[in-house]
C-alpha cells in the first residue's frame, strides 16, 4: 500500500490544524478555488488571485497572521494575500505552483493536484451536493440498454463503468440512513416545542426526500432493476463478451488473467448482489429510521406539550391529602396567603381552547319568535333551480362514464388503453373514472404488463372488456 504522505508534502494539512488561523487558511482555499471557475484551466494570474485574498481580508478585518515575519511597520492587505499566496506554493504546503509566463513574464498560479481535491472536500464539507440517488440505477439501466456504446471496450466502458455506479449509489444510501440516524438524535435532546417545530421543517423540506421517493416502488425503479439483474446475467454467461471483459481488465488494471478473471466475476457478483438484496435492505433500515423519526416526532411533541402538566393519578392523590390536611385543620373555609402556590400546579405557558373547559348550559326558550315567510316568484325558483343543478353536476357520474365507454367502444368486446384518449387532463380524468366505474357498469379490468405516461403521470397498462349480457 502506497504511504500518504509519500505522495502529498509532510506539512500539506498543517494550515487546517489546530491554530487561530486554520479558518481563515480554509477560506482563502476555497477564494483561490472559485477563482478558477470561469477559467479553462487550473492557471491563473497571481494579481488576481492576490486581489481576491486582498478583498476578503478587508472585509473581514484580517491585520495578522500567525508566521508572517514582524517587520516592524503595519502591513496593507496585498501584502497579507501575497504572504498567503508563498506559504500556499511553500514546498511543505504544496496547494499552489508559482510560474512565470514565458512570453509575458507574468506570473501565473497553478493549483496542484492535491490542493483542488482538498478545496473540493472543503467545499463539500460546507456545502454538501444534493445526491440524486435514482440517477446511479439510470445511469446504469443507459450503460446497458446501449451495448453499441460500449461494444468496443466492454471493460472499460461497460462493466467498469457500472461498477462505479453501484458503489456510488450504495455510499449515498449509507450516508442517507446515517444523516436520518443524526436527525432522531437530534430530536430527542430538542426542548421547546419551537426547535421541534424547526427540526421537522427542516425534515419535511429536506433534499433526500424527494431523492428517496424515486427509489421506493411507487416510482418504478424497480422496472430497472430487474432489466439490470439480467443483463449482468448474461454478461457473465456469455462466453465471447465474458472473455473480452477479462482481457480488458487486464490490460487496464494491469492484472495476470486468472486475477483479472476473479476481479470480473467479483465486479459482477458485486453489483448484481447489491441491487438483488443488499439495496432492498438498506431501503427498508432507511424506511425504518423514517418511522422511528416520526413516531419520536410526535411522542416529543407530546411530552413537550404534557410536561409539568396534569397528570391524572398523580394530582388527584395530591389533591385528596391536601383536601383532607385542610379539613383537620379548618382551612376549608379560608385558604391562608401561603397555601396558595400550592395549587399552581400547572405552567402557564400558553392558554388555548383545549386548556379551557365551558360549562354546559341548558338552552332555554325565552321568547316566542315569529318569521315570516316569503313567498318566491318562478323566475327565483328556475334561478334556484339552475344553481342546484349546477351545484350538483358530476361529469364524471357513473352513468356518463358508461355511455362515454359506449362511445368509445362501439361495437368492439374490449379496448386496451393505448387506445383511449388520454392526451389532455378531461380525456385521462374520464378513463379513468371509466375504469373507477368499470364493475358497477358491468365491465371488467384487466392489467396488462408495461407503462404508459401521460400528462406527467405514470400508469399501468389494461384492458376494459364488456360483460356478457
Amino acid at each position: 500500500m502506497e504511504r500518504l504522505f509519500d505522495v502529498i508534502p509532510s506539512g500539506f494539512f498543517n494550515c487546517l490544524s489546530s491554530g487561530s488561523n486554520n479558518g481563515i487558511y480554509s477560506d482563502c482555499l476555497q477564494i483561490i478555488y472559485e477563482q478558477y471557475d470561469r477559467e479553462i484551466s487550473y492557471r491563473i494570474a497571481r494579481s488576481n488571485i492576490r486581489d481576491a485574498l486582498a478583498s476578503y481580508l478587508l472585509e473581514n478585518h484580517v491585520e495578522f497572521l500567525d508566521g508572517e515575519e514582524d517587520s516592524g511597520s503595519r502591513k496593507n492587505y496585498n501584502d497579507l494575500a501575497n504572504g498567503i499566496i508563498r506559504k500556499f506554493s511553500s514546498k511543505e504546503i504544496g496547494w499552489l505552483e508559482e510560474e512565470n509566463d514565458d512570453a509575458t513574464y507574468e506570473k501565473h498560479i497553478i493549483m496542484t493536484e492535491q490542493g483542488i481535491l482538498l478545496a473540493e472536500f472543503l467545499q463539500q464539507l460546507r456545502r454538501p451536493e444534493r445526491e440524486e440517488y435514482s440517477s446511479y440505477i439510470y445511469n446504469i439501466y443507459n450503460v446497458l440498454h446501449n451495448e453499441e456504446q460500449w461494444s468496443q471496450d466492454p471493460y472499460v466502458e461497460g462493466l467498469k463503468n457500472i461498477y462505479r455506479n453501484a458503489k456510488l449509489l450504495s455510499k449515498a444510501l449509507k450516508r442517507l440512513s446515517t444523516f436520518i440516524k443524526k436527525i432522531i438524535e437530534r430530536m430527542v435532546r430538542e426542548e421547546s416545542l419551537e426547535s421541534l417545530t424547526e427540526n421537522v421543517i427542516e425534515y419535511c423540506e429536506g433534499n433526500f426526500i424527494r431523492e428517496y421517493a424515486r427509489l421506493t416502488k411507487q416510482q418504478n425503479i424497480h422496472m430497472y432493476r430487474s432489466f439490470i439483474r439480467s443483463k449482468l446475467e448474461s454478461m457473465q454467461s456469455d462466453r465471447v463478451l465474458f472473455e473480452l471483459l477479462v482481457i480488458g481488465c487486464a490490460v487496464e488494471e494491469d492484472l495476470e488473467e486468472e486475477a483479472a478473471k476473479e476481479q470480473v466475476l467479483d465486479m459482477i457478483q458485486r453489483t448484481r448482489g447489491f441491487l438483488s438484496e443488499d439495496y432492498d435492505h438498506i431501503m427498508k433500515e432507511i424506511k425504518h429510521k423514517i418511522n422511528v423519526y416520526l413516531q419520536i416526532a410526535v411522542g416529543r411533541a407530546r411530552f413537550l406539550r404534557n410536561r409539568e402538566s396534569d397528570v391524572r393519578g398523580n394530582v388527584e392523590q395530591t389533591i385528596k391529602y391536601i383536601a383532607e390536611e385542610m379539613q383537620e385543620l379548618e382551612w376549608k373555609v379560608e385558604l391562608p396567603d401561603e397555601m396558595e402556590a400550592l395549587f399552581l400546579l400547572d405552567r402557564n405557558e400558553f392558554i388555548d381552547r383545549g386548556s379551557i373547559r365551558f360549562p354546559r348550559k341548558a338552552q332555554t326558550i325565552r321568547k316566542q319568535t315569529f318569521a315570516d315567510l316569503e313567498e318566491m316568484t318562478e323566475e327565483e325558483l328556475e334561478k334556484a333551480r339552475r344553481a342546484h343543478e349546477k351545484e350538483a353536476y358530476n361529469p364524471y357520474s357513473k352513468e356518463k362514464m358508461k355511455a362515454y365507454l359506449e362511445l368509445v367502444m362501439r361495437d368492439e368486446k374490449s379496448v386496451s388503453s393505448d387506445k383511449l384518449p388520454m392526451e389532455s387532463k378531461r380525456d385521462l380524468l374520464c378513463t379513468m373514472s371509466a375504469v373507477a366505474y368499470g364493475e358497477e357498469n358491468g365491465l371488467s379490468i384487466q392489467l396488462k404488463d408495461g407503462y404508459v405516461e401521460t400528462n406527467g403521470m405514470i400508469l399501468r397498462r389494461f384492458e376494459i372488456i364488456k360483460g356478457e349480457d
